[in-house]
């Protein structure tokens, strides 16, 4: 049986998976195919994402925001484009052009770090580890302010039309509610499904599926549409303040591996993959 591995763009730019017969030869591979990304191959864009949300507001002097984000810098010279939203956020972000990038951003009550289609999901897991042990030195941060943090995958779709019925079609419906498809001139305008599991008996451990289309009443009147994402977010949340782990690095290895185990084993079989081919029969 192949076991996919990873994947490169060829000269070309289209994008070869490497396929890989025999297991007995996984030992004699160099360390940067072995440790390549096996989930850019499945979509358009993939991430990595940290949450870690604050019962307190975060500080927002100027000396310690940009106290904390030239330390961020300074660990990834790369991230070099700093900007401040209209809404009040910092955002410190490499080159999005590169098609992969880091950032990190710092809201009022929340503190963000996210790896934009990493070459390796250890790649991912060293900047967030690095942000989850610089955050509460720079910014005053005590894990008794923490709420909750939330570790997430992120699969994006380009897709030109109704992300909705798309969806629908991938996924399909509950038996009982798919003869609503077949009134005459119905069409889907809305369909986004959401799941939540509590993954411990005190409900401090959940995760959850969601998925976020992008299209609205005007396009599909219209049948104008413009590309766009679909995207299908699986995330696992530790609640804080009873958690069986002392740091945020701890927890967050925990929720990382919890979160790949049940993308692997239910995600990509139930939702990534069966969304991926309706939309390459439609392209």
């Amino acid at each position: 049986m192949a076991i996919a591995i990873g994947d490169k763009k060829s000269n070309n730019g289209e994008r070869q998976v490497f396929l890989i017969q025999e297991t007995w030869l996984l030992p004699l591979l160099g360390p940067e195919v072995l440790m390549m990304n096996p989930y850019t191959t499945l979509c358009d864009d993939f991430g990595v994402y940290v949450y870690l949300n604050t019962k307190m507001e975060l500080p927002t002097a100027r000396e310690t925001v940009l106290h904390f984000f030239d330390a961020v810098q300074k660990a990834f010279p790369q991230m070099t484009d700093f900007d401040r939203r209209e809404n009040g956020e910092f955002v410190l972000e490499e080159d999005r052009e590169k098609g992969s990038y880091r950032w990190v951003t710092l809201e009022s009550q929340r503190i963000c770090t996210g790896y934009v289609n990493p070459p390796a999901l250890e790649d991912a897991d060293q900047q967030h580890e690095r942000i989850l042990e610089m955050a509460p030195y720079h910014l005053d941060f005590s894990p008794l302010d923490c709420e909750a943090m939330d570790v997430l995958f992120a699969f994006d779709f380009m897709f030109s039309g109704n992300h909705d019925e798309v969806v629908a079609e991938a996924l399909g419906l509950n038996t009982t509610l798919e003869n609503l498809l077949q009134l005459p001139g119905s069409r889907v305008i809305n369909y986004e499904p959401s799941l939540m599991l509590s993954l411990d008996e005190a409900c401090r451990l959940q995760s959850r599926l969601s998925i976020e289309t992008r299209t609205n009443a005007y396009q599909i009147r219209t049948g104008q549409f413009p590309e766009a994402p679909i995207s299908v977010y699986f995330t696992v949340r530790q609640y804080w303040g009873r958690q069986p782990f002392k740091t945020f690095g701890e927890s967050y290895h925990n929720q990382r591996k919890i979160c790949q185990e049940m993308v692997d084993q239910h995600i990509i079989p139930a939702v990534v993959r069966p969304l991926a081919q309706t939309i390459a029969a439609k392209q």
